[in-house]
């Protein structure tokens, strides 16, 4: 019978958002400065696999519905001033749809702040920015007034589009993904760009793209 022992993991994640949940069994116990310190309870024949491949414990993915060539769901949700925008709102011009983890966390606020760094580089392009997170709409509402963001900021209470949609997610759920999508003039996704780690990269490449049609 395998024995059940518990250890404890410090690994090293850069703009990183947590909240408190454990499933899996994973506890977090403190996130500072980007070092995550861990809890992982599981059976010793279970940790075997993962000690060959870290990324497994740190990466819970799940299967993507927004892919290049389709449809994405449609959606309803409140902007940072409390009024419901829809998706198809934006129908007839290429929009960029940025869900992120959370405002004013390290990552999410350099990603927010490369997007308004070039926001006149979308608008050159014809693109509107949009970007979603579970936060509410009084925190959008502070995000965006404090780093004087100029696009729509949605809040996703329950992270109901961000399911419908497929974002994945770190940490067996409890880190919400970071990715971006490139949906054309007629809503049919064109790019889908993810990078947990590397927040400005979405704003280069989501860019270039744009440039290249």
């Amino acid at each position: 019978m395998a024995s059940i022992f518990s250890t404890q993991i410090t690994l090293f994640l850069p703009y990183c958002m947590l909240k408190p949940q454990s499933p899996h069994s994973l506890r977090i116990f403190h996130c500072s400065q980007g070092l995550l310190n861990l809890n992982f309870m599981a059976s010793s024949s279970l940790i075997h696999p993962v000690s060959q491949s870290l990324l497994l414990l740190v990466r819970s993915s799940i299967v993507a519905k927004v892919t290049e060539g389709t449809l994405p769901p449609a959606f309803t949700l409140k902007d940072q001033n409390g009024r419901p925008v829809s998706l198809s709102k934006f129908k007839g011009k290429p929009v960029v749809v940025y869900f992120y983890p959370a405002d004013e966390t390290p990552g999410c606020t350099k990603q927010a702040c490369a997007f308004r760094d070039s926001y006149e580089k979308f608008k050159k392009a014809g693109a509107e920015v949009i970007g979603i997170s579970g936060d509410g709409t009084e925190s959008h509402k502070a995000f965006a007034q404090k780093y004087k963001l100029p696009f729509t900021l949605l809040s996703d209470e329950g992270n109901k589009v961000r399911k419908d949609w497929g974002v994945p997610s770190d940490l067996f759920g409890a880190l919400p993904g970071r990715q971006t999508y490139v949906l054309d003039k007629n809503g049919v996704c064109r790019l889908v760009y993810n990078n947990q780690f590397q927040p400005e990269k979405h704003i280069d490449e989501t860019l270039k793209f744009l440039k290249s049609v």
